[in-house]
Protein backbone atom coordinates (compact mmCIF):
# COMPACT_ATOMS: atom_id res chain seq x y z
CA UNK A 1 0.00 0.00 0.00
CA UNK A 2 1.65 3.20 -1.03
CA UNK A 3 2.59 5.39 1.79
CA UNK A 4 1.35 8.77 1.01
CA UNK A 5 2.78 10.71 3.67
CA UNK A 6 6.28 9.41 3.27
CA UNK A 7 5.73 10.75 -0.63
CA UNK A 8 4.65 14.06 0.06
CA UNK A 9 5.78 14.97 3.24
CA UNK A 10 4.52 18.14 4.10
CA UNK A 11 5.98 21.13 5.39
CA UNK A 12 4.37 22.39 8.45
CA UNK A 13 4.52 25.87 7.61
CA UNK A 14 2.91 25.31 4.44
CA UNK A 15 -0.64 24.58 2.61
CA UNK A 16 -0.37 23.82 -0.76
CA UNK A 17 -3.31 24.18 -2.67
CA UNK A 18 -1.72 25.53 -5.87
CA UNK A 19 -1.43 22.02 -8.36
CA UNK A 20 -3.05 23.59 -11.23
CA UNK A 21 -0.29 25.76 -11.17
CA UNK A 22 2.83 24.04 -10.31
CA UNK A 23 3.24 20.84 -8.05
CA UNK A 24 5.32 19.89 -5.55
CA UNK A 25 6.86 16.35 -6.42
CA UNK A 26 6.51 12.68 -5.12
CA UNK A 27 10.12 11.79 -3.35
CA UNK A 28 10.13 9.04 -6.10
CA UNK A 29 10.61 11.93 -8.39
CA UNK A 30 13.06 13.74 -6.21
CA UNK A 31 14.98 10.36 -5.73
CA UNK A 32 14.65 9.66 -9.58
CA UNK A 33 16.36 12.82 -10.07
CA UNK A 34 18.93 12.60 -7.81
CA UNK A 35 20.45 8.87 -8.98
CA UNK A 36 20.26 11.05 -12.24
CA UNK A 37 22.51 13.24 -11.49
CA UNK A 38 24.89 10.93 -9.54
CA UNK A 39 25.41 8.74 -12.66
CA UNK A 40 26.21 12.18 -14.65
CA UNK A 41 28.54 13.09 -12.29
CA UNK A 42 30.48 10.04 -11.57
CA UNK A 43 29.99 8.07 -15.03
CA UNK A 44 28.81 10.66 -17.21
CA UNK A 45 26.43 9.17 -20.67
CA UNK A 46 27.54 6.12 -19.42
CA UNK A 47 24.11 4.54 -18.97
CA UNK A 48 22.80 6.69 -21.77
CA UNK A 49 21.39 3.07 -22.75
CA UNK A 50 19.03 2.71 -19.41
CA UNK A 51 17.81 6.50 -19.83
CA UNK A 52 16.23 5.87 -23.31
CA UNK A 53 14.83 2.31 -21.88
CA UNK A 54 13.35 4.94 -19.08
CA UNK A 55 12.31 7.27 -21.48
CA UNK A 56 10.65 4.67 -23.47
CA UNK A 57 8.88 3.38 -20.37
CA UNK A 58 7.20 7.36 -19.62
CA UNK A 59 5.86 6.91 -23.56
CA UNK A 60 4.39 4.03 -22.03
CA UNK A 61 2.99 5.54 -19.49
CA UNK A 62 1.52 8.75 -21.02
CA UNK A 63 -0.03 6.36 -23.57
CA UNK A 64 -1.54 4.45 -20.50
CA UNK A 65 -3.02 7.41 -18.73
CA UNK A 66 -4.70 9.14 -21.88
CA UNK A 67 -5.48 5.71 -23.18
CA UNK A 68 -3.53 5.78 -26.77
CA UNK A 69 -3.56 2.92 -29.08
CA UNK A 70 0.50 2.75 -29.05
CA UNK A 71 3.76 4.77 -27.04
CA UNK A 72 5.28 5.66 -30.04
CA UNK A 73 1.90 7.48 -30.96
CA UNK A 74 3.22 10.05 -28.47
CA UNK A 75 5.95 13.03 -28.99
CA UNK A 76 7.61 14.56 -25.76
CA UNK A 77 7.99 17.76 -26.29
CA UNK A 78 8.62 21.49 -24.19
CA UNK A 79 5.19 22.37 -23.22
CA UNK A 80 1.77 22.67 -23.83
CA UNK A 81 2.81 25.91 -25.85
CA UNK A 82 5.05 24.12 -28.17
CA UNK A 83 2.68 21.51 -28.86
CA UNK A 84 -0.06 24.17 -30.01
CA UNK A 85 2.61 25.70 -32.16
CA UNK A 86 3.08 22.68 -33.80
CA UNK A 87 -0.79 22.29 -35.02
CA UNK A 88 -1.41 26.54 -35.75
CA UNK A 89 1.63 26.07 -37.78
CA UNK A 90 1.57 22.66 -39.46
CA UNK A 91 -2.13 23.23 -40.99
CA UNK A 92 -2.46 24.06 -44.47
CA UNK A 93 -4.79 27.54 -43.49
CA UNK A 94 -6.61 29.01 -46.28
CA UNK A 95 -8.08 32.70 -46.06
CA UNK A 96 -11.26 32.88 -44.04
CA UNK A 97 -10.75 29.56 -42.47
CA UNK A 98 -12.26 29.79 -38.71
CA UNK A 99 -11.05 28.80 -35.42
CA UNK A 100 -12.96 28.31 -32.20
CA UNK A 101 -11.95 27.98 -28.52
CA UNK A 102 -13.79 29.57 -25.77
CA UNK A 103 -13.78 33.11 -23.86
CA UNK A 104 -11.66 31.48 -20.64
CA UNK A 105 -8.23 30.02 -22.08
CA UNK A 106 -5.29 30.23 -21.17
CA UNK A 107 -3.17 32.31 -23.46
CA UNK A 108 -1.29 29.12 -24.83
CA UNK A 109 -4.55 28.18 -25.94
CA UNK A 110 -5.36 31.50 -27.71
CA UNK A 111 -2.94 32.55 -29.18
CA UNK A 112 -1.14 30.43 -31.61
CA UNK A 113 -4.59 30.70 -33.07
CA UNK A 114 -4.80 34.60 -32.83
CA UNK A 115 -1.11 34.35 -34.67
CA UNK A 116 -2.83 32.72 -37.69
CA UNK A 117 -4.51 36.22 -38.66
CA UNK A 118 -1.51 36.75 -40.77
CA UNK A 119 -2.89 33.63 -43.20
CA UNK A 120 -6.62 35.15 -43.20
CA UNK A 121 -7.53 32.87 -40.52
CA UNK A 122 -10.33 34.23 -37.85
CA UNK A 123 -10.79 32.98 -34.19
CA UNK A 124 -14.34 32.96 -33.11
CA UNK A 125 -14.26 33.27 -28.99
CA UNK A 126 -17.95 31.53 -26.94
CA UNK A 127 -19.04 32.56 -23.99
CA UNK A 128 -19.14 29.57 -21.72
CA UNK A 129 -20.68 31.35 -19.22
CA UNK A 130 -24.07 29.82 -19.79
CA UNK A 131 -26.31 27.14 -18.88
CA UNK A 132 -25.18 24.81 -22.01
CA UNK A 133 -21.45 25.57 -22.95
CA UNK A 134 -20.82 22.72 -25.51
CA UNK A 135 -23.85 23.84 -27.41
CA UNK A 136 -22.51 27.46 -27.66
CA UNK A 137 -19.73 26.11 -29.16
CA UNK A 138 -21.05 23.94 -31.24
CA UNK A 139 -23.56 26.66 -32.50
CA UNK A 140 -20.32 28.90 -33.29
CA UNK A 141 -19.70 26.28 -36.06
CA UNK A 142 -19.65 27.44 -39.46
CA UNK A 143 -19.30 26.39 -42.92
CA UNK A 144 -15.17 27.52 -42.76
CA UNK A 145 -14.66 26.33 -39.32
CA UNK A 146 -11.44 23.87 -39.47
CA UNK A 147 -10.52 23.43 -36.05
CA UNK A 148 -12.20 23.87 -32.53
CA UNK A 149 -9.35 24.35 -29.55
CA UNK A 150 -10.51 23.93 -25.82
CA UNK A 151 -9.09 23.65 -22.35
CA UNK A 152 -10.84 20.15 -20.59
CA UNK A 153 -10.81 22.14 -17.50
CA UNK A 154 -11.18 26.04 -17.58
CA UNK A 155 -7.66 27.06 -15.16
CA UNK A 156 -9.70 30.29 -14.15
CA UNK A 157 -13.17 29.02 -13.26
CA UNK A 158 -12.62 25.05 -13.20
CA UNK A 159 -15.25 24.29 -15.71
CA UNK A 160 -15.18 20.69 -17.09
CA UNK A 161 -16.62 20.56 -20.40
CA UNK A 162 -17.94 17.62 -21.85
CA UNK A 163 -15.74 16.08 -24.15
CA UNK A 164 -17.03 13.54 -25.63
CA UNK A 165 -20.03 15.77 -26.91
CA UNK A 166 -17.38 17.95 -28.16
CA UNK A 167 -15.58 15.41 -30.02
CA UNK A 168 -18.65 13.96 -31.86
CA UNK A 169 -20.52 17.62 -32.75
CA UNK A 170 -16.67 17.78 -34.74
CA UNK A 171 -17.12 14.37 -36.63
CA UNK A 172 -20.18 15.48 -37.60
CA UNK A 173 -19.30 18.91 -38.84
CA UNK A 174 -16.05 18.04 -40.17
CA UNK A 175 -13.95 20.12 -37.60
CA UNK A 176 -10.56 18.99 -36.58
CA UNK A 177 -10.94 18.89 -32.57
CA UNK A 178 -7.74 19.82 -30.27
CA UNK A 179 -7.85 19.76 -26.84
CA UNK A 180 -5.69 21.68 -24.07
CA UNK A 181 -5.16 18.47 -21.29
CA UNK A 182 -2.89 20.08 -18.68
CA UNK A 183 -6.00 20.64 -16.06
CA UNK A 184 -7.21 17.37 -16.66
CA UNK A 185 -4.36 14.69 -16.78
CA UNK A 186 -2.96 13.39 -13.67
CA UNK A 187 -6.08 14.90 -12.13
CA UNK A 188 -9.02 13.20 -13.38
CA UNK A 189 -9.40 10.17 -16.10
CA UNK A 190 -9.09 11.05 -19.52
CA UNK A 191 -9.23 8.80 -22.89
CA UNK A 192 -8.02 10.58 -26.23
CA UNK A 193 -10.68 7.47 -28.38
CA UNK A 194 -14.09 8.34 -26.10
CA UNK A 195 -13.46 11.89 -26.75
CA UNK A 196 -12.59 11.75 -30.14
CA UNK A 197 -10.02 14.16 -29.75
CA UNK A 198 -7.62 15.26 -33.02
CA UNK A 199 -5.07 16.49 -30.69
CA UNK A 200 -4.01 16.35 -27.24
CA UNK A 201 -1.46 17.89 -25.24
CA UNK A 202 -0.48 18.79 -22.04
CA UNK A 203 2.43 19.67 -19.79
CA UNK A 204 3.67 17.26 -17.17
CA UNK A 205 4.05 19.85 -14.24
CA UNK A 206 0.49 20.12 -12.96
CA UNK A 207 -1.37 17.56 -11.61
CA UNK A 208 1.23 15.01 -13.14
CA UNK A 209 3.28 15.60 -10.28
CA UNK A 210 6.46 16.10 -12.79
CA UNK A 211 8.78 19.29 -13.88
CA UNK A 212 8.46 21.76 -16.01
CA UNK A 213 10.35 21.60 -19.40
CA UNK A 214 8.48 18.35 -20.81
CA UNK A 215 5.08 17.50 -22.39
CA UNK A 216 2.47 15.22 -23.88
CA UNK A 217 2.08 15.62 -27.21
CA UNK A 218 -0.58 13.29 -29.18
CA UNK A 219 -1.43 13.77 -32.64
CA UNK A 220 -4.20 11.33 -34.31
CA UNK A 221 -2.31 8.74 -36.24
CA UNK A 222 -4.27 9.30 -39.22
CA UNK A 223 -3.43 13.07 -39.23
CA UNK A 224 0.12 12.88 -38.74
CA UNK A 225 1.42 13.26 -42.01
CA UNK A 226 -1.46 16.22 -42.68
CA UNK A 227 0.79 17.78 -40.05
CA UNK A 228 3.44 19.97 -41.59
CA UNK A 229 6.93 19.78 -39.81
CA UNK A 230 8.26 23.09 -38.73
CA UNK A 231 11.22 21.51 -36.92
CA UNK A 232 14.01 19.69 -37.90
CA UNK A 233 17.09 17.89 -36.40
CA UNK A 234 18.71 14.60 -36.21
CA UNK A 235 16.35 13.35 -33.51
CA UNK A 236 13.11 13.25 -35.83
CA UNK A 237 14.38 11.10 -38.67
CA UNK A 238 13.09 7.44 -39.44
CA UNK A 239 16.26 6.10 -38.89
CA UNK A 240 18.01 8.72 -36.06
CA UNK A 241 21.47 6.70 -35.38
CA UNK A 242 22.20 6.68 -39.02
CA UNK A 243 24.27 10.12 -38.95
CA UNK A 244 25.30 10.24 -42.53
CA UNK A 245 22.41 9.60 -44.36
CA UNK A 246 21.36 11.90 -46.56
CA UNK A 247 18.11 10.46 -47.75
CA UNK A 248 15.98 10.97 -45.19
CA UNK A 249 12.22 10.70 -44.01
CA UNK A 250 10.40 12.50 -41.08
CA UNK A 251 9.81 8.78 -38.35
CA UNK A 252 6.73 7.52 -39.16
CA UNK A 253 5.35 7.68 -35.97
CA UNK A 254 5.21 10.52 -33.47
CA UNK A 255 9.05 10.95 -32.69
CA UNK A 256 8.57 12.87 -36.18
CA UNK A 257 8.10 15.99 -33.32
CA UNK A 258 11.04 15.73 -31.63
CA UNK A 259 13.22 17.30 -33.56
CA UNK A 260 17.12 17.12 -31.22
CA UNK A 261 18.36 15.60 -27.79
CA UNK A 262 15.55 14.82 -25.22
CA UNK A 263 15.73 15.62 -21.89
CA UNK A 264 16.31 12.66 -20.23
CA UNK A 265 16.83 14.02 -16.90
CA UNK A 266 12.86 15.35 -16.84
CA UNK A 267 11.90 12.06 -18.18
CA UNK A 268 13.30 10.12 -15.22
CA UNK A 269 11.05 12.68 -13.33
CA UNK A 270 7.89 12.39 -15.02
CA UNK A 271 8.00 8.80 -15.01
CA UNK A 272 8.69 8.32 -11.57
CA UNK A 273 5.33 10.66 -10.98
CA UNK A 274 3.41 8.52 -12.87
CA UNK A 275 4.58 5.43 -12.09
CA UNK A 276 2.65 6.82 -8.46
CA UNK A 277 -0.35 7.74 -10.28
CA UNK A 278 -0.58 4.73 -12.42
CA UNK A 279 -0.18 2.11 -9.15
CA UNK A 280 -2.96 4.39 -7.31
CA UNK A 281 -5.11 4.14 -10.48
CA UNK A 282 -6.61 6.84 -12.23
CA UNK A 283 -9.95 5.92 -10.54
CA UNK A 284 -8.80 6.37 -7.02
CA UNK A 285 -7.03 9.64 -8.20
CA UNK A 286 -10.18 11.34 -9.41
CA UNK A 287 -12.69 10.08 -6.56
CA UNK A 288 -10.09 11.29 -4.09
CA UNK A 289 -9.72 14.65 -5.71
CA UNK A 290 -13.29 15.06 -6.45
CA UNK A 291 -13.97 14.76 -2.90
CA UNK A 292 -11.67 17.35 -1.95
CA UNK A 293 -12.85 19.65 -4.49
CA UNK A 294 -16.84 19.14 -3.13
CA UNK A 295 -15.53 20.06 0.58
CA UNK A 296 -13.78 23.06 -0.39
CA UNK A 297 -16.77 24.20 -2.41
CA UNK A 298 -19.15 23.25 0.43
CA UNK A 299 -17.00 24.83 3.24
CA UNK A 300 -16.44 28.19 1.00
CA UNK A 301 -20.52 28.30 0.15
CA UNK A 302 -20.74 28.22 4.01
CA UNK A 303 -18.19 30.85 4.59
CA UNK A 304 -20.84 33.82 3.72
CA UNK A 305 -17.73 36.04 2.63
CA UNK A 306 -17.12 34.54 -0.52
CA UNK A 307 -18.90 33.70 -3.93
CA UNK A 308 -17.78 30.43 -5.24
CA UNK A 309 -17.47 31.16 -9.09
CA UNK A 310 -16.46 27.47 -10.10
CA UNK A 311 -19.19 24.94 -11.07
CA UNK A 312 -21.68 24.43 -8.46
CA UNK A 313 -22.08 21.00 -10.28
CA UNK A 314 -19.71 18.48 -9.02
CA UNK A 315 -19.80 16.80 -12.62
CA UNK A 316 -18.74 20.02 -13.97
CA UNK A 317 -15.63 20.06 -11.63
CA UNK A 318 -12.16 18.90 -11.42
CA UNK A 319 -9.15 19.98 -9.42
CA UNK A 320 -10.19 23.71 -9.16
CA UNK A 321 -12.31 25.19 -6.98
CA UNK A 322 -12.00 29.26 -7.26
CA UNK A 323 -13.81 32.14 -5.14
CA UNK A 324 -14.55 35.73 -4.96
CA UNK A 325 -14.17 37.76 -1.75
CA UNK A 326 -16.78 40.07 -0.71
CA UNK A 327 -15.49 43.13 1.37
CA UNK A 328 -11.66 42.93 -0.02
CA UNK A 329 -10.06 42.58 -3.70
CA UNK A 330 -9.22 39.12 -4.69
CA UNK A 331 -5.36 40.09 -5.24
CA UNK A 332 -5.64 41.91 -1.81
CA UNK A 333 -6.88 38.04 -0.49
CA UNK A 334 -4.43 36.18 -2.13
CA UNK A 335 -1.24 38.18 -0.88
CA UNK A 336 -2.59 37.74 2.55
CA UNK A 337 -2.81 33.99 1.98
CA UNK A 338 0.30 33.66 0.71
CA UNK A 339 1.48 35.64 3.00
CA UNK A 340 0.51 33.04 5.70
CA UNK A 341 2.12 29.87 3.82
CA UNK A 342 -1.56 28.83 1.37
CA UNK A 343 -0.10 28.61 -1.80
CA UNK A 344 -3.00 29.36 -3.82
CA UNK A 345 -3.38 31.65 -7.34
CA UNK A 346 -5.25 34.60 -8.41
CA UNK A 347 -6.95 33.13 -11.49
CA UNK A 348 -10.36 33.80 -13.39
CA UNK A 349 -11.36 37.01 -11.21
CA UNK A 350 -10.69 35.72 -7.65
CA UNK A 351 -8.82 33.31 -5.76
CA UNK A 352 -8.29 29.57 -7.25
CA UNK A 353 -7.65 26.63 -4.51
CA UNK A 354 -6.22 23.28 -6.24
CA UNK A 355 -5.70 20.20 -4.15
CA UNK A 356 -4.75 17.04 -5.04
CA UNK A 357 -5.94 13.20 -4.28
CA UNK A 358 -3.17 13.29 -1.75
CA UNK A 359 -3.83 16.45 -0.22
CA UNK A 360 -4.72 15.69 3.50
CA UNK A 361 -7.93 17.40 4.80
CA UNK A 362 -5.63 19.19 7.53
CA UNK A 363 -4.27 21.63 4.91
CA UNK A 364 -7.54 22.68 3.47
CA UNK A 365 -8.66 22.89 7.32
CA UNK A 366 -6.04 25.29 7.99
CA UNK A 367 -6.38 27.27 4.33
CA UNK A 368 -10.27 27.66 5.63
CA UNK A 369 -9.46 29.10 9.28
CA UNK A 370 -6.78 31.76 7.73
CA UNK A 371 -7.68 35.28 8.19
Amino acid sequence: MLDLQAEFPQDPETCYLNHAAVAPWPARSAEAARRFADQCVRVGARHYPDWLREEQRLRQQLAQLIHAEHPLDVALLKNTSEGLSFIAAGLDWREGDNVIISNQEFPSNRIPWEALARHGVTVSEVDLDVDDPEQALIDAMVPRTRLLSVSSIQYGTGLRLDLPRLGHACRQHGVLFCVDAIQSLGAVQFDVQACQADFVVADGHKWMLGPEGLALFWVRPALREQLSLTEYGWHMVAEAGNYDRHDWQPAADARRFECGSPNLLCAHVLSASLSLLLETGMDTVERELLARTSWLHEKLSQLGKVSVISPADSARRGGIVTFRPTGETSQALHRRLMDQGIICAARGGGVRFSPHFYTPYEVMEKAMAAR
